[in-house]
């Protein structure tokens, strides 16, 4: 028994625990106040979102890998995009609740195409990386 539960322990805490995590981070930061600084120059909260989401997008992918889906990419894709777009609505919705912070349709959009951009990205870098270990 304990054999059998070491990979899926070692599974959960290289793959799943970093996206549990990053979404906990996410929520406590989203929690607080809106921060009363200037931006250092315009739309930086929005590519904040786009590079948060990227790596969210990045994060769901490498977890979903771990699943039966592994092998049906432009799922494990889409579902990579979806999932951490939707956290990101979630997000927002969230954050109008939270004194001083309100959702904007602008930081879901950043989400949405970081999430994209981010797996997109993520899949290039692995599909080069199979290419220059051949293919192994």
């Amino acid at each position: 028994m304990e054999k059998i539960c070491r990979p899926n322990l070692k599974r959960f805490v290289l793959y799943w625990l970093p996206l549990i995590l990053y979404c906990l981070f996410i929520y406590i930061q989203s929690d607080y106040p809106s921060p009363e600084q200037i931006p250092s120059f315009p739309l930086v909260d929005k590519v904040l979102h786009f590079i948060a989401y990227g790596l969210m997008g990045i994060l769901f992918y490498r977890a979903y890998q771990t699943l039966r889906i592994k092998d049906n990419i432009q799922l494990l894709m889409l579902l990579s995009v979806v999932s951490a777009s939707l956290y990101g609505i979630s997000d927002e919705i969230h954050q109008s609740f939270v004194p001083f912070r309100d959702a904007e349709v602008a930081d879901i959009i950043a989400d949405i195409i970081g999430a994209f951009s981010g797996v997109y990205l993520y899949r290039l870098m692995v599909v080069s990386r199979e290419r220059e270990s051949g293919g192994d």
